[in-house]
């Protein structure tokens, strides 16, 4: 494929976290807490847990260890961790940098199930503090200790009442509000996002600051919330994804349950990975290979923090996610042409109402509206704000809909309650996803007004952008709930691949084209006829048996670009030219490489005109294999129009992604051009899926072009690399 995986060292070479069975769930729900470096000093960080704790009326066992106390608010205090009862949950270890690794091992000979390391200064400021990491990692991983941090901001189960962090937080009053839990790698990100969600009266399970991750990562954290039956979506900020199997297996888990997981994964721009190696001491790895397979595990992957924030509140506060498109009213005519655009642009539909729901709008709005998806509720709603029941009503019971968003413009505060009275009974009833959208952006509003929706559950923003951007994540998802649910096994073209499944490629590094062919040939890929010619008179027998015109080809693997030296030659028409052509492309390889030997050259038969595609697949160091078609030839590069998608989609879901291509128009026929086999390029995507799950020891395979006619494909050329010490 044209874009290099970019490995990450952090997440391949990161040990797996050694610990004691349940350590994780012991760390979250702990029944015992150790403060070490504690002080009733200003700004004392183990002061503030302290404080935090006894806020909560944390029930279990609180140990204080200082070196300079005896007693703090009362409780006693042990001069070192040595003399802290063995088997002790946590150890929340406030101390400076350069006693952290010391902490770590005493804890360790402690037998303390898991540490919160706070400080900063470690893989995040360079060499030595990425030393200083590496050396308590390997204390922490030889003793079983499970090490959440450090440089975070530790964690807090609103649940069971543990705030083991030093911001200063409060209880939750009792709510049946939606739970969420937030996994942050970013302490400042985690606080701005705990802060967010409570200002929407969303309840919070648990929030975690993973930070640098030298034990526990946000993997290890997200497994538990998957699990806990009072978190009903996660919210992830990301900046890198450590172990990518293990979240891709919690992600399928997660959409099996239809639990969402909300993520925001920085890195898609060269600086953005840069800052990412000095903020966590995280590496990026490959962007578009990540959101690939993480969208295909139902996880919803969001650009922006008011995304993120939004797209949670919908999703966690309706529990059934749309798959229809999306019902919109507004009470702005001029918004509805915006708002045509702005849904297109997100690719959120937005269906025509049903013959019924169209009787019973036209009876409920004045004579001269305009009934359509968006639905301009006209200026008569100053003087009939019951306008807004009727239409919410209408179109919320159309089966078209599958949400609605309603976007109005307040008025005074008088219209804005009227507005609000009238919005209230069927946004409260619905259940199918809803969203106010209120215009002016910070024009003040009656404090009843944003506090009634709210605590009723109905999500109000302050932008009508937002509001669709956030139900347009909504819908996706419940969309990729639904395919997953009916997705159709990729049997057959597994039962191709499996042809090749009996041995691993032995060959190491890049294949020849000659060779890479005899796979595909295996595979039932067609590939022009044609065989390799060692001498002149094999190249004369082999045309003369598949019949002209044929073209030539050099074979070596160590030229990358044959045409570039003058190594192909096509349109041989017989055999005097055949004679020339054979001649000059070793004249001309030799000239310009003169340390290259030919393996052979291949003799073909000439394809003829079609669709010049790539269908291409490889496998990323950390997440794993991909494919990936689009236009071919040399327009690949020239115009990046690819879609990538994981190995192993359907057929219907492949021919999906080929109609997002701006080249789909060509596909289907253009200009009068009869449509191409779009089954057949479906299946040799599907079939080269499968090949790279049943072969961990290819590389990358990439067959550019790909000629696609109205019937069938034909191979014609293609790239292999494999690695059998990977198998």
């Amino acid at each position: 494929m044209t874009a290099k995986a970019v490995a990450s060292p952090a997440a391949v070479a990161r040990p797996g976290a050694v610990v004691r069975p349940g350590a994780v769930a012991r760390l979250l729900r702990p029944r015992s807490i150790a403060i070490v470096g504690v002080s009733p000093e200003p700004g004392s960080l183990g002061g503030a847990v302290l404080t935090n704790l006894e806020r909560f009326h944390y029930g279990g066992a609180i140990h204080l260890v200082s070196r300079t106390r005896s007693e703090i608010n009362g409780r006693p205090c042990l001069p070192s961790i040595a003399d802290l009862p063995k088997g002790v949950d946590v150890a929340v270890l406030a101390v400076p940098n350069a006693g952290i690794v010391e902490a770590v091992g005493a804890c360790v000979a402690r037998e303390v199930a898991a540490a919160i390391v706070y400080a900063a200064g470690f893989a995040e400021s360079g060499q030595q503090g990425r030393a200083a990491q590496e050396a308590m990692t390997r204390i922490a991983h030889d003793g079983g200790l499970a090490v959440s941090g450090p440089n975070c901001i530790g964690l807090i189960n609103y649940h069971d009442g543990v705030p083991l962090t030093y911001e200063p937080v409060t209880p939750l009053a009792a709510s049946d509000a939606p739970a969420l839990g937030i996994v942050a790698q970013s302490g400042a990100m985690l606080s701005s996002l705990r802060a967010a969600l409570l200002g929407k009266a969303l309840r919070l399970s648990h929030i975690v600051s993973t930070g640098n991750e030298a034990g526990l990562g946000a993997e290890d954290f997200l497994e538990f919330l998957v699990d806990d039956d009072d978190t009903r979506a996660i919210v992830m900020f990301a900046e890198q994804i450590r172990q990518p199997q293990r979240f891709l297996a919690a992600a399928e888990r997660a959409r099996d349950l239809h639990k969402p997981i909300v993520l925001m994964h920085p890195g898609r721009s060269r600086r953005a990975r840069e800052s990412a190696q000095t903020h966590t001491g995280a590496m990026a790895g490959d962007y578009a290979v990540m959101a690939t397979l993480v969208r295909h595990r139902g996880v919803v992957l969001v650009e922006t923090i008011e995304e993120l924030i939004d797209t949670a509140e919908i999703l966690a506060r309706f529990p059934r996610p749309p798959t229809a498109g999306a019902a919109l009213i507004t009470n702005s005519g001029a918004f509805k042409g915006f708002a045509l655009d702005f849904c297109e642009m997100l690719g959120l539909d937005l269906p025509a109402p049903a013959p019924a729901t169209l009787k019973a709008l036209a009876k409920a709005l004045p004579p001269y509206a305009a009934i359509d998806n968006p639905l301009d509720t006209t200026g008569q709603t100053i003087k009939q704000p019951e306008i807004f029941t009727d239409t919410s009503t209408h179109l919320l019971a159309d089966a078209n809909m599958g949400s609605l968003v309603v976007s109005i413009v307040p008025g005074g505060p008088k219209q804005a309650m009227a507005k609000l009275d009238a919005l209230l009974p069927p946004l409260t009833m619905a259940e199918k996803p809803v969203a106010v959208a209120v215009m002016g952006d910070e024009a003040p509003l009656p404090p009843e007004f944003l506090a009634s929706f709210r605590d009723r559950g109905v999500p109000v923003l302050r932008s009508p952008e937002r509001a669709l951007r956030a139900m347009a994540h909504a819908t996706a998802y419940g969309r990729s709930l639904a395919a997953a649910a009916v997705a159709a096994s990729a049997e057959g073209a597994a039962a191709r691949a499996a042809t090749t499944a009996s041995a691993v490629l032995a060959r190491d590094g890049t294949w020849p084209e000659f060779a890479g062919k005899a796979v595909l040939h295996r595979l039932c890929i067609p590939v022009p006829r044609g065989e390799l010619a060692t001498t002149y008179d094999d190249a004369e027998r082999i045309a003369q048996r598949i019949g002209y015109p044929v073209a030539l080809k050099a074979q070596t693997i160590a030229l990358a670009h044959k045409s570039d030296v003058g190594g192909v030659v096509v349109g041989i028409a017989d055999a005097d030219a055949l004679t020339a052509a054979w001649r000059q492309i070793n004249a001309s390889v030799a000239a310009a490489r003169p340390d290259v030997v030919l393996d052979g050259i291949l003799v073909e038969t000439m394809a003829r005109p079609g669709i010049e595609m790539v269908v291409g697949g490889r496998r990323d160091a950390a997440w794993g294999p991909v494919v990936m078609v689009g236009l071919g030839g040399v327009w690949v590069e020239a115009l990046h129009d690819v879609r990538l998608m994981p190995p192993d989609l359907s057929r219907d879901a492949i021919m999906d992604e080929i109609g997002k291509l701006k080249a789909a128009a060509l596909l289907e026929g253009a200009r009068g051009r009869p449509p191409a086999d779009l089954a057949a390029l479906a299946d040799t995507i599907s079939v080269i899926g499968a090949f790279l799950c049943q072969h961990p020891e290819v590389s990358e395979i990439d067959i550019n072009p790909l000629m696609v006619y109205p019937e069938g494909v034909l191979a014609l050329d293609v790239l292999l690399v494999t690695s059998p010490a990977n198998a």
